[in-house]
């Protein structure tokens, strides 16, 4: 599955993460029964709540 994520700074310095969910993607290409959407989707989400969740 083509996954990536992007990451952007406004102009008033609030960064933002942004992603699509493995199961828009696996619902877009007409493969909803693949067995690792689910995972890859837990997968995601976790490490994008762990960036978030980071202070310097």
């Amino acid at each position: 599955m083509p996954l990536k994520a992007l990451v952007w700074e406004d102009a008033d310095s609030q960064v933002w993460l942004g992603y699509n969910d493995p199961t828009f993607i696996a619902e877009r290409h007409e493969v909803t029964d693949c067995p690792v959407v689910e995972k890859l989707a837990k997968t995601l989400t976790g490490l994008a709540n762990e960036v978030i969740d980071k202070k310097p």
